[in-house]
């Protein structure tokens, strides 16, 4: 009978968990060994993305320093063909990220972008994905979820590019809840076939 408590009480406590949130957070750290060709820049970044599905609004968020040149772009290209590999078309504003510093080797990117707006994507990435931003914004959204979407900064001693990264879901804290509840269940379990 105390299994099935245990069970019953882990089977309560996912559903009680809230609703899946309408944010997601993509990551990626990015380097010049991550570029396509790779490349022996020392510079370092990172990027973190924020989707808001319901809003519809996509937030950048980039660091950057130690480039070996100054920066002439930087935007988000997708949709590689297979995760974490290759190389693709800026889906993101061209030439550049509204507001991103320009003609330096480091610097901090913080806006938010009204996915809705046809402004805030390559204007080929919308014909290529429907010929309106709600397509366009789908298939990033899809990119971004499945690993085939990447930040790159470019300079101008690496014109394609001087470092990049490929952004990465990070998990949502009901995914943590859920696993440790899991890793406990396995662990009851266990010490119970043990006595």
């Amino acid at each position: 009978m105390k299994y099935s408590s245990i069970v019953a009480g882990v089977l309560f406590a996912a559903v009680a968990m809230p609703a899946s949130a309408v944010e997601s957070v993509y990551t990626a750290v990015l380097s010049g060994p991550a570029e396509a060709p790779p490349n022996t820049s020392p510079a370092n970044g990172t990027a973190t993305v924020t989707v808001d599905t319901e809003n519809f609004t996509m937030r950048v968020q980039e660091t950057f320093s130690g480039l070996l040149a100054a920066n002439t772009a930087s935007h988000i290209h997708c949709c590689t063909a297979d995760p974490l590999t290759g190389t693709a078309g800026v889906a993101t504003t061209t030439p550049t990220f509204t507001g991103f510093p320009a003609g330096v080797t480091s610097g901090t990117y913080d806006h938010t972008f009204d996915m809705t707006d046809p402004s805030s994507y390559n204007s080929a990435f919308i014909t290529d994905h429907g010929g309106n931003a709600s397509g366009a914004f789908n298939a990033l959204l899809a990119g971004l979820s499945s690993g085939n979407a990447y930040a790159n900064i470019h300079s101008e001693m690496f014109p394609a590019g001087e470092i990049r990264g490929f952004l990465a879901p990070v998990p949502e804290p009901e995914t943590y809840a859920m696993l440790l509840a899991g890793l406990g269940l396995v662990s009851v379990m266990a010490r119970r076939r043990n006595s």
